[in-house]
């Protein structure tokens, strides 16, 4: 799928469309393209990968995956479903800026509709760039995304809380320069207080994506479309759920030979015809 594929476009459109609505959405994270295909069947309107749930998925840990690799997975995710997909694209896969560029435009030629820059560096002694560069960074994957022939909705992250750095004033003053530079959507992982989010909410002037289900978290889906809140994606923890009920599935079959979890298993017939049939629904 190329970036002028007319399916493409469409797929933009919703997406922007879901972006522009009164109340806001749930875009889930598949990490297969089983996932995907299960996510749409039960009603979700738009999808976004999860680079922890795939690195999961191929036995190696989070950002332990290449550029091309994702891209490869994208591409997966873009041809499993009609659904727009947002892409977890990590730290642009390099410091300088025009990495961060080439990974928008590898992205937009793999079929998604948007995707995601970090401010992470992935380095513990300075985990976080510093705010010119990061900035710069933002800037131009806004201006790659811009070049597109269709429209690539850029989500800039800023990461003070998810590596521990809870710094409010920080991470917001982060968030208004990446609204400046041409970020379409801001998100800051692991927010977690109702205070702190409408304290965002009330600083920016984008669609605000928030991380559900974060440690500390008591909010609930209502609560967070309530406060205004555009978009709520689930990260790795679907994936790691999925992985969670095949390890205490195992566990048991190894420890004590139940087979008692074949009960909660989804029948093959339903499988079957549900990845026959695109249009099925559960």
């Amino acid at each position: 799928m190329t970036a002028s594929n007319p399916d493409q476009a469409e797929r933009a459109a919703a997406f922007v469309a879901l972006h522009e609505a009164p109340r806001g959405f749930v875009i889930p994270n598949p990490w297969d393209a089983g996932s995907a295909r299960l996510l749409q069947a039960l009603g979700f309107r738009a999808l976004a990968s999860t680079s922890a749930g795939f690195a999961f998925s191929l036995a190696r840990p989070d950002y332990g995956i290449s550029r091309e690799a994702l891209m490869a997975h994208l591409a997966e995710l873009a041809a499993a479903t009609p659904l727009p997909v947002n892409a977890d694209l990590e730290n642009g896969f390099g410091d300088a800026p025009e990495e961060c560029a080439k990974t928008i435009e590898l992205a937009a030629a793999a079929g998604v509709v948007g995707g995601s820059i970090e401010d992470s560096t992935g380095r513990r002694d300075e985990p976080i760039y510093p705010p010119g560069l990061a900035v710069e960074r933002i800037r131009a994957a806004a201006e790659a995304a811009r070049s597109r022939p269709v429209r690539f909705l850029l989500t800039a992250r800023c990461e003070n809380f998810l590596v521990g750095r809870p710094d409010l004033a920080d991470t917001i003053a982060r968030l208004q320069a990446y609204q400046e530079a041409g970020a379409d959507v801001l998100y800051a992982p692991s927010l977690a207080s109702r205070e702190d989010i409408a304290t965002v909410l009330r600083e920016v002037d984008r669609p605000l994506n928030v991380l559900f289900g974060v440690p500390g978290m008591s909010l609930g889906i209502e609560d967070l479309l309530a406060l205004g809140v555009q978009r709520i994606s689930t990260g790795g923890t679907l994936a790691r759920a999925a992985i969670g009920g095949m390890l205490r599935a195992a566990i048991a079959l190894r420890d004590e030979g139940r087979v008692d979890y074949a009960a909660d298993a989804t029948p093959g017939a339903v499988l079957n015809k549900l990845f026959s049939d695109p249009k099925e629904a559960l």
